[in-house]
């Protein structure tokens, strides 16, 4: 199998966002998790191999090759805030409704 693309991180599954901060995620399956934000990207890496590990996904996948057991991954990083394909579709409804809220009370705003 040929080696993925890094990334600007440097590391597998961290994105750094606009604001400098950087974004943790895996997949599994079809699913893509989500693993919350980190103001390093040596942070992001070491939750990713947290979650690899929960996974139970090969060394091979791992960022760091210094963890020999699952023990110890989650000893190095705390256990992450997972974010679900569901999860993202319930944000954007509410941000939707939100929206929604403050465009008809411009409205009637603007009537008075």
């Amino acid at each position: 199998m040929p080696s993925r693309h890094l990334g600007s991180s440097g590391y597998r599954g961290v994105r750094e966002r606009p604001s400098g901060a950087f974004y943790a995620e895996i997949r599994s399956g079809d699913v893509r998790l989500g693993l919350d934000t980190f103001e390093t990207a040596h942070e992001a890496a070491r939750t990713y191999d947290a979650a690899a590990w929960r996974l139970q996904r090969p060394r091979q996948q791992m960022n760091f090759q210094d963890v020999w057991t699952c023990e110890q991954a989650q000893a190095l990083a705390p256990p992450p805030r997972l974010i679900t394909d569901a999860d993202r579709q319930e944000h954007r409804r509410r941000r939707r409704q939100r929206r929604l809220l403050i465009a008809k009370a411009d409205e009637r705003a603007m009537a008075e």
